[in-house]
């Protein structure tokens, strides 16, 4: 079965509802691309940076754009700038790291990123992007790209695991139910009032989810 997401019940979501949405189908499918796009958060050194080196030094995409203007009680500066400084200090190319350090929400990630794209390397010479962001935000983060970026652009999934928000374990403990039921709010209130594009996706059955973890 099918739903699109403004058809959810943001209110009332079952288990198999909140898999469905945040964790359907955002595995990597393996494309190389232009560019690896990272989105920043409090704990992006320890789980979305390491994953950007590893995929530019794989050679799956040759820039890292790192983008988020959060400045963080434990950091020295804003997201963005942190990132890019630990991914130099990794050995990523200083003519290979793109910085955006104003936004502050999801949607300026992209908005404020598309224009550095643009002076940087063109937005019509990007054909794929690699998204680097946790597995349970990758929905929304790739809902935003398909919005607001152009159609011509393609999207790989390079999805992180912190450690309370998993597939197999946000459900367990109250910070990962907490933090999984207010991302799928987010995402269908975007889309019901339309700074999403809507679209539909599968929904599982109890039982498929239940399946590889018959012991939970």
């Amino acid at each position: 079965m099918k739903l699109y997401i403004s058809d959810f019940d943001y209110d009332n979501l079952p288990r198999n509802h909140i898999d469905s949405i945040l964790f359907n189908n955002v595995a990597d499918d393996g494309n190389i691309g232009d560019i690896i796009f990272v989105f920043g958060s409090k704990k992006s050194l320890k789980y979305r940076v390491p994953k950007a080196i590893q995929l530019y030094k794989e050679k799956r995409a040759p820039k890292i754009l790192f983008s988020g203007g959060v400045k963080w009680d434990d950091q020295h500066d804003v997201e963005a700038k942190v990132m890019g400084e630990e991914a130099r200090r990794q050995g990523v190319s200083e003519e290979d790291i793109l910085v955006e350090p104003l936004s502050t929400n999801t949607r300026d990630n992209v908005l404020f990123s598309s224009k550095i794209l643009e002076d940087s390397i063109g937005l019509a010479t990007v054909r794929r992007i690699l998204i680097v962001t946790t597995t349970y935000h990758m929905r929304r983060a790739f809902m935003t790209m398909k919005t607001y970026l152009p159609d011509s652009i393609t999207y790989t999934f390079c999805p992180v695991d912190d450690q309370n928000t998993k597939r197999e374990n946000w459900f367990l403990n109250e910070k990962g139910t907490a933090r999984a039921r207010e991302e799928c709010k987010k995402i269908i209130i975007y889309t019901r009032n339309g700074q999403l594009r809507d679209f539909d996706i599968e929904v599982n059955s109890l039982e498929m989810i239940q399946f590889p973890y018959p012991n939970l």
